[in-house]
Formats: C-alpha cells, sequence, structure tokens
C-alpha cells in the first residue's frame, strides 16, 4: 500500500511540476502515471550505479552532480514513455527540482 500512495504522489508531483515548466509537457495524467513509474525505475535501478560510478566528481562538486544524474535521468524517461517530452538539459534539470520540491510537500500534506 506504501508503495502505490508514493506512486500516486509522484504521479501528482510530475503532472504538476510539468504544468508549471513550459519545456515539460505531459499529454495526460494517464501519461504522468507511466512517466512516474519509468521515473521510479530508472531512480532505482540506474541511479546507485550512476552514483557509485560518478562518486570522484560527485564529492570534488560537493554533490552537485547528481542534479546532472538526475537531470540525465528525466531525459531518458522522456526518451522511453511517449507524451512525456523535455526540451532539453536546463529544462529536465528545472524539471527535476521542482518536482522535487513538489513530491516533498504533497508527502507533508500527506502525512497530516
Amino acid at each position: 500500500m506504501k508503495y502505490l500512495i508514493n506512486w500516486i504522489v509522484m504521479t501528482l508531483a510530475v503532472f504538476i511540476s510539468a504544468q508549471l515548466i513550459p519545456g515539460v509537457s505531459v499529454d495526460s495524467f494517464f501519461v504522468a502515471f507511466i512517466a512516474a513509474l519509468v521515473l521510479g525505475i530508472i531512480n532505482v535501478i540506474l541511479k546507485p550505479i550512476l552514483l557509485i560510478l560518478t562518486l570522484p566528481i560527485n564529492i570534488f562538486t560537493l554533490g552537485l552532480f547528481t542534479l546532472v544524474i538526475n537531470a540525465f535521468l528525466v531525459l531518458l524517461a522522456s526518451n522511453l514513455v511517449d507524451g512525456f517530452r523535455v526540451a532539453g538539459f536546463w529544462w529536465a534539470l528545472l524539471f527535476s527540482l521542482v518536482m522535487s520540491v513538489v513530491h516533498s510537500a504533497l508527502h507533508q500534506v500527506g502525512k497530516k
């Protein structure tokens, strides 16, 4: 049940963030649902591997390179999901930042 709730919250975060950022578009709520699933799978499988491989540069940049990794993972998800489009790297970076804030805010609202 916890995973389903997290997936729904992530879907809302993807949908709301796409509405706020002009360089990102989502065709429907169902596409946001699929995009949230793909982003979740990518974050579980690829992100830890990429973080380990880029550990030296991540240490050198005090963790800021993680933002670059997140942006590339969002771009990967946009290439995998039809109807979820990101205009470029900078839009993906902004999307990942906004989505993190929205996701955190939705989780805080859900806890109350």
